[in-house]
């Protein structure tokens, strides 16, 4: 090493260069990997400044950017600005129809399907404490929808019956049906037995879930629906129900909740209720409730977008409230 440094020097000299000592060498090399180090960090800090600067100047661009008008809850003839395709706004009292529109078009009802469901179930006086089991024929492998509950899970008819109603859940309307006497297609048939003797015409079920868009009815047989399915007390507590938790024979208890956030509200005094979503129906509900000491019934079908039914609730409510019973009968189309 010292041969090869006096090699280099005497050829520097030679050359009229200077030469460091390895040492000094050294320290150059370090010094300027530093100072390349201190180059990158300012580079990179400055990069995040710019980002940084970049994303707040973004987000009081969205700040700033105008909002949607409100959609006002009335339209110009001051009639409820609902949107769902289909709508039966009912006295229950009197029968008298409020409001109403598309009210005989035949669509598909979703899950609405599980009131006619319940209404089979606890009309037959089956067992309620019998233990039904979630088989692979209970499994949705059309849709592929999803449900809480496995295949081997076994509850109570009236834990299978609470949470098909309260939080729609598909394997339990399944399980239902198929433990009814003489199975799922005996049950389908005594569904469309009883909509035919409660005069609804237009109605037709295939499950006892409401997957299939072949369920379908009218927002004129729904209300007739609603109105006897109110007379069973047991379907009026399962369906208004804000939460419940339940233990299958395999598992760790399950906490379930409403699909319908309105009966968790104390301003709402709802008495039955069933919500209903698949892609074919959008999304719907119906409704029995008490307002400004009125009963009335509420059918909504096709409502539109995801807020779009709890929105028109909303605004048929105040509607109701402002109006006057001899002013209430409205029909839009």
């Amino acid at each position: 090493m010292l041969l090869k440094y006096l090699m280099v020097s005497c050829t520097a000299v030679v050359l009229g260069l200077g030469v460091a000592p390895p040492s000094e060498a050294a320290g150059n090399t370090s010094a300027a990997q530093s100072s390349s180090k201190k180059k990158v960090a300012k580079a990179t800090q400055s990069k995040r400044i710019k980002q940084a600067s970049i994303k707040k100047a973004s987000r009081k661009s969205v700040a700033a950017a105008p909002r949607a008008p409100h959609e006002p809850d009335f339209d110009a003839l001051g009639l409820p600005n609902v949107k769902s395709a289909s709508v039966l706004v009912q006295d229950q009292i009197s029968g008298e129809v409020l409001f109403e529109r598309n009210s005989d078009a035949v669509v598909p009802i979703a899950s609405i399907t599980k009131l006619m469901t319940g209404l089979i179930v606890v009309e037959a006086g089956l067992d309620m404490n019998e233990m039904l089991t979630v088989t692979d024929d209970d499994v949705d492998y059309v849709k592929h929808s999803s449900s809480r509950l496995k295949v081997g899970a076994s509850l109570t008819r009236a834990q299978m019956l609470h949470i098909a109603l309260m939080s729609s859940e598909n394997r339990a309307a399944s399980a239902l049906g198929r433990h009814f006497p003489g199975g799922l297609t005996s049950f389908v048939e005594a569904m469309n037995a009883k909509a035919l003797q409660l005069g609804m015409t237009d109605t037709r079920y295939v499950d006892s879930s409401g997957l299939s868009s072949q369920n379908v009815s009218t927002a004129r047989d729904l209300a007739k629906l609603v109105m006897v399915a109110h007379q069973q007390p047991l379907l009026r507590q399962y369906s208004t129900d804000p939460k419940s938790v339940v233990s299958t024979t395999n598992g760790r208890p399950m906490h379930f909740s409403n699909t319908n956030h309105f009966v968790a509200n104390p301003a709402w005094d709802i008495g039955l209720q069933k919500t209903g979503f698949i892609n074919e129906a959008g999304r719907c509900l119906v409704m029995q409730a008490m307002i400004q000491g009125r009963a009335v019934i509420m059918v909504f079908l096709d409502a539109k977008g995801k807020n779009g039914r709890t929105s028109d609730v909303g605004r048929m409510r105040k509607w109701i409230e402002s109006i006057q019973p001899a002013m209430a009968t409205t029909s839009t189309m």
